[in-house]
């Protein structure tokens, strides 16, 4: 019986690290050419850190960071979330500005025409 139990929680365990370690679990689907529609505010979004803040997706245009940010190693920088940040993202023509509660403000350059991400995370 003890046998079984070590074995579920390291199946578990095992589940744990392989799924912190996918990419964005945001669908791949062609990006819009178009500029993205502005918002009037900010809406809702958990900004995929686990590899540094480089991308994100809103709707069907992916952005990339002017600066990317990370820790030096590929992780998200000292006081940001991992694997994901929450906080608000507001577009206007080609550019996205994600902001959060600790004061964070990230721009975004839209990449017309992309279909995915740049970096797949692993």
């Amino acid at each position: 019986m003890a046998e079984k139990i070590r074995l579920s929680s390291f199946a578990v365990t095992l589940l744990a690290v392989l799924c912190a370690c996918a990419s964005p679990a945001t669908q791949m689907t062609e990006a819009s050419p178009e500029a993205p529609t502005p918002t009037a505010s900010g809406t809702p979004i958990m900004l995929y850190t686990h590899c540094g803040t480089e991308e994100l997706r809103v709707d069907d245009t992916f952005f990339i960071t002017e600066t990317p940010l990370d820790d030096g190693q590929g992780n998200p920088p000292p006081g940001w979330g991992n694997p994901y940040q929450p906080g608000t993202v507001t577009t206007s023509g080609s550019q996205a500005v994600f902001r959060d509660a600790n004061g964070h403000i990230v721009t975004f350059l839209a990449r017309p025409g992309a279909t995915g991400f740049l970096k797949i995370c692993s």
